[in-house]
């Protein structure tokens, strides 16, 4: 089955020096509501140094889908994942079709990728460019909870030209 978590061992954190090794992922296995306690309370209070993160074809970020709850202070939680995140995951090739798609899945929540050091968001591909468009020019809105990315003090935006076509900026 598609694994999240497995594409970042393998592609990302493989390729990392020293401590930022240091990676802690969703098993999803596990009940959903004990491993977002588990998760949690690995953070113990302690912000994340660097959030890695990407914005979905519908301005999603860490799968917290339109309207985001941008207020809950629950580092972990249990989403619902709307039809155009779940249409995104097939046409990426995670799923062969939409009824293999979950419903639902464990994301961090928007206040807690918020409180990291640094946010270093990669945005690839023409089908997001509306989305970075909204991100990057548009008003901070649970409607595109990518835009809450202008709200933090470090986060670093790389795009290819297919995603950044539509800015005017």
């Amino acid at each position: 089955p598609a694994s999240f978590s497995r594409f970042l061992r393998e592609r990302f954190v493989a390729g990392l020096p020293g401590k930022l090794k240091d990676f802690h992922a969703i098993e999803g296995e596990n009940e959903v509501r004990m491993e977002c306690a588990r998760l949690g309370g690995m953070l113990a209070g302690e912000a994340p140094v660097v959030a890695f993160i990407g914005i979905g074809e519908n301005g999603h970020i860490a799968f917290n889908d339109p309207p985001a709850d941008f207020e809950t202070g629950e580092p972990y939680l249990v989403v619902e994942l709307d039809g155009v995140c779940r249409r995104q995951q097939v046409g990426e090739g995670w799923f062969p079709d939409l009824a293999a798609v979950p419903t639902h899945a464990i994301s961090m929540s928007v206040q807690q990728i918020l409180k990291a050091d640094r946010i270093i968001c990669v945005v690839p591909d023409d089908r997001k460019a509306d989305a970075v468009q909204k991100t990057v020019e548009g008003e901070v809105s649970p409607d595109v909870p990518a835009t809450i990315l202008q709200d933090h003090g470090d986060c670093m935006l790389f795009l290819d030209e297919p995603a950044a076509s539509l800015l005017q900026q």
